[in-house]
């Protein structure tokens, strides 16, 4: 029996996916609870539907992230910190901090999305990496400043 799965379902396959299984495991198991509905021609057609709509949610969140992405690309964020002898930074620049700094240019960047390769913990210049979505990624300047 042909199914769609609702949900993933572990050695099965994953959510929207087609797949052929016994009709007593069908039955018994992923219809009873849920997990999956028979292929019919109004079944494949909810499915369609909704996986088109799902693309072109996706493509729109893209596009305004893309927006994010061309205003902040170029951008330099600045860093006032206070510095021991021989210009040595007292702490780093964390992520949160970066993303503080963004809120105030108005946009709302999660902590998590900023990628920091090596510790920001010197005087000067330093690029960061910020993954909106795994399609969307650009670096922005840290200057860090007495």
């Amino acid at each position: 029996m042909k199914v769609i799965l609702l949900k993933d379902v572990k050695k099965q396959g994953k959510k929207d996916d087609i797949i052929e299984v016994s009709d007593g495991y069908a039955r018994n198991y992923l219809i009873k609870n849920n997990l999956a509905v028979e292929v019919t021609k109004r079944s494949k057609e909810v499915l369609d539907r909704s996986l088109l709509n799902r693309q072109i949610e996706e493509e729109n969140l893209i596009a305004s992230l893309n927006i994010i992405k061309q205003k902040l690309e170029n951008k330099e964020i600045v860093f006032h910190v206070k510095a021991g002898k021989e210009d040595k930074v007292f702490g780093t620049i964390s992520t949160k901090q970066i993303s503080d700094e963004l809120k105030k240019l108005g946009f709302s960047i999660d902590k998590k999305n900023i990628k920091i390769t090596e510790n920001i913990a010197s005087l000067g210049t330093h690029e960061v990496l910020i993954q909106l979505h795994k399609e969307v990624s650009f670096k922005i300047k840290i200057v860090v400043t007495k």
